[in-house]
């Protein structure tokens, strides 16, 4: 005879509480204490020490649309794509690299190109675009609705990061989310509750994002 749903639902709970109770049993009091793992939290630590990058500046990535403006020399000025590889042709400029500089840093180095060819050339790059360097960008695995690379803006939070995203999926077990961040410690994870955020609006859930940030969404066991 066929069990009803919600019977059957019943069941995997319980197969499910059983089985975390042989894991406690099986880790042992000490383990868990030097953890704080239990089956139903993230076992890693919210992002409370991350700080804003206020000081955060743009850095050309391939597959931006540079807008080059040569101050008094109109047939210098253009709109040009960074290459795949990074590097840009202009005129009378050729295979100069743009990605992995700021938009000053690299109307400097145009301005030492051109000085070849013209006095005191002076130069303004605007991007158009914004792909950015893919070391930058964030990126969403899991289960969201759109997952996703996302070119990383100045004091962006996870709030940002889902509402681009399309939220969370029916399945995800939103707060067992967690952060993936490198710095200058090596690679750190933290736990963020994108349900608690997203679903029930507890904005002390949000947290500030950083560049090269990966945000992981697990799938719900049940």
């Amino acid at each position: 005879m066929d069990q009803h749903p919600s019977e059957h639902g019943a069941r995997r709970r319980l197969l499910f509480v059983a089985g975390a109770i042989v894991l406690f049993g099986i880790t042992g009091c000490s383990r868990l204490s030097d953890v704080h793992w239990n089956p139903f939290t993230s076992r890693y630590p919210a992002p409370t020490d991350a700080p804003r990058a206020d000081n955060y500046s743009y850095i050309i990535g391939p597959g931006d649309t540079l807008n080059i403006f040569v101050w008094r020399n109109p047939e210098l000025s253009t709109s040009t794509p960074v290459r795949p590889d990074g590097k840009f042709s202009t005129n009378l400029v050729e295979d100069l690299q743009a990605s992995g500089k700021t938009p000053t840093e690299l109307a400097r180095e145009i301005e030492t190109a051109l000085s070849e060819y013209i006095r005191d050339p002076l130069v303004t790059v605007t991007v158009g675009g914004f792909v950015g360097e893919y070391y930058e960008q964030v990126r969403v695995v899991g289960e969201a609705s759109q997952p996703q690379a996302i070119p990383y803006r100045k004091n962006m939070t996870v709030l940002d990061l889902m509402i681009t995203v399309g939220g969370l999926t029916e399945f995800a077990a939103g707060n067992k989310a967690t952060i993936v961040r490198t710095s200058g410690n090596g690679q750190q994870q933290y736990n963020v509750r994108l349900e608690d955020l997203v679903k029930d609006g507890d904005i002390t859930a949000n947290v500030a994002m950083q560049p090269g940030d990966i945000l992981i969404i697990p799938e719900a066991w049940f």
